[in-house]
């Protein structure tokens, strides 16, 4: 009879151990054919397999007892906010515990840290970095802006008519907790900075930049997520905004530009305006620009309010 030489359907489609590889009755020197590459140690993947970070790092993770997956690739694994320059990152980053002898893997950034328990996560077959584990370790690669941005989604109330949870990933004291236990970790200084600065209502990072930005021109600080109406829990709201001078921000990201979108944000800005507010509204241009047209607009607009309303107090 002859013999069977096919791998394993579990074993073409992604990268695999030597582990799951003996598991399906592969023997070793099948793995040495061409059609298998090998990666690292007791690591191996389908020559032809087209590179996936999710299986890339379940596999990882598969072949490296007491590790996590981390940093960047933890953050877009679970499709955290990472600037444009780390959207499309293909690292490979696994933390150990000191305890374990350091990272030495061909292509892959070790990482030797200290975290507790409940810092890691098993999600879909790997280990894992908690997402605000993950917020404090890219503290060493993030400006104090981008982590803020970060920060702002952990933090933020989900809305549940479009998300499957009612509750934020974390709050700024689980925050503060996380930080305080590492004192010593390489970017908590910045990550104590951010902390300051982070906000709950942010739903975008244009949102947050645009915020930082304002705080960054001398301007006071924005209510954020603003009903038009005090008294009432639904209805349009602004972004951003000043409700003692009747002034709405509004930031228009890309999905603003379908039309159903379209529709329903003028409808939003024209109640606005019907209740004599004064509405501004920004969008990827003003974010190319970090925020300077915007600035402008803003402190044109509280000039005027300042005017309409001479009872509003003053601002600096």
């Amino acid at each position: 009879m002859q013999k069977r030489t096919d791998l394993p359907v579990s074993l073409v489609s992604a990268p695999f151990t030597l582990g799951s590889a003996k598991a399906s009755g592969v023997p070793p020197n099948r793995l040495r054919r061409a059609d298998v590459a090998h990666v690292s140690r007791e690591l191996y993947r389908p020559t032809g397999w087209s590179f996936e970070l999710k299986a890339a790092a379940r596999a990882l993770s598969a072949a490296s007892p007491g590790a996590w997956i981390s940093h960047v690739t933890a953050a877009r694994i679970r499709s955290q906010i990472l600037p444009a320059w780390l959207a499309d990152s293909t690292e490979l980053h696994l933390s150990k515990p000191r305890s374990l002898p350091e990272v030495r893997r061909r292509g892959v950034i070790g990482h030797s840290v200290l975290a507790s328990e409940d810092e890691i996560e098993f999600v879909d077959g790997i280990r894992i970095s908690s997402r605000s584990r993950t917020w404090l370790d890219m503290a060493t690669k993030l400006s104090e802006s981008e982590l803020v941005c970060m920060g702002d989604e952990l933090i933020r109330i989900p809305r549940a008519e479009f998300e499957d949870r009612t509750k934020p990933f974390d709050t700024l004291d689980g925050l503060r907790s996380l930080v305080a236990r590492h004192p010593n970790l390489q970017g908590v200084i910045r990550a104590r900075a951010a902390l300051e600065r982070m906000r709950v209502g942010a739903d975008s990072a244009p949102e947050s930049l645009l915020r930082l930005a304002m705080g960054d021109a001398g301007l006071p600080e924005p209510e954020l997520q603003v009903p038009l109406r005090e008294d009432k829990t639904t209805g349009p709201t602004a972004d951003l905004g000043y409700r003692h001078r009747r002034l709405a921000i509004q930031y228009d990201g890309g999905h603003h530009l379908l039309e159903p979108q379209i529709f329903s944000d003028r409808r939003r800005d024209k109640a606005f305006e019907a209740a004599g507010w004064t509405v501004v509204v920004f969008g990827k241009k003003d974010l190319a620009d970090g925020f300077d047209r915007a600035i402008r607009l803003i402190k044109r607009a509280l000039r005027t309010s300042r005017l309409d309303h001479p009872q509003a107090s003053g601002f600096a």
